[in-house]
């Protein structure tokens, strides 16, 4: 079940961004206003960008789970912008990358369809993975060329190296490793602000 945190009044003047993740995005392990979402969303209205943000994101979501949901939260959001931050499950569980290339496109393709501006937030599994973890990590570069879409190459690349950003399953960020990310997807998030 998705849990949705909306931030901001809801109008249907206010535009709406979508976060559609995985566990990296619902904040797992997290008090629920500690997310990087939600911090997002405390960010545009410091920033006097009249925007809501819609968490849809679900902790070990994969993007074939994501092809199965994104079309009815795209008719009931309506989204102007679509976060995708899926595809760590997917190279965890080393499912085929042929299958996350075409997932993720078939997801990007539906919000690109609906005139929704997409940022891909890339991923990255254990170098212990071999050959796959490189074709894993090329996909979404691939992805977002293919689909003409702004691209942070690795959601995590400002704590990856570093165990204190990270809770004791060595998997999922702490609380004060939020900012890190939003700072790291920020870049290529706001030319999408319009």
């Amino acid at each position: 079940m998705a849990t949705l945190l909306i931030f901001a009044p809801l109008s249907q003047a206010v535009p709406t961004i979508l976060v559609f993740g995985d566990s990296l995005s619902a904040g797992y392990g997290l008090r629920q206003d500690a997310a990087w979402p939600v911090l997002l969303g405390k960010r545009l209205q410091d920033m006097q960008y009249h925007y809501t943000v819609v968490n849809a994101s679900i902790s070990g979501e994969t993007s074939r789970g994501g092809v199965t949901r994104i079309e009815p939260l795209l008719l009931k959001h309506q989204p102007q912008v679509v976060i995708v931050a899926l595809g760590a499950n997917d190279g965890l569980r080393g499912l085929p990358v042929d299958a996350l290339r075409d997932n993720l496109t078939t997801i990007i393709r539906s919000a690109q369809q609906r005139k929704a501006r997409v940022l891909l937030l890339g991923q990255r599994i254990p170098p212990n993975y071999g050959p796959y973890a490189e074709q894993f990590r090329a996909v979404f570069g691939e992805v977002a060329k293919a689909r003409k879409t702004a691209l942070v190459d690795f959601m995590l690349a400002g704590i990856a190296t570093d165990s204190r950003y990270f809770q004791s399953d060595n998997l999922h960020p702490t609380a004060e490793a939020q900012k890190v990310i939003l700072d790291t997807l920020w870049p290529a998030l706001a030319p999408l602000l319009k």
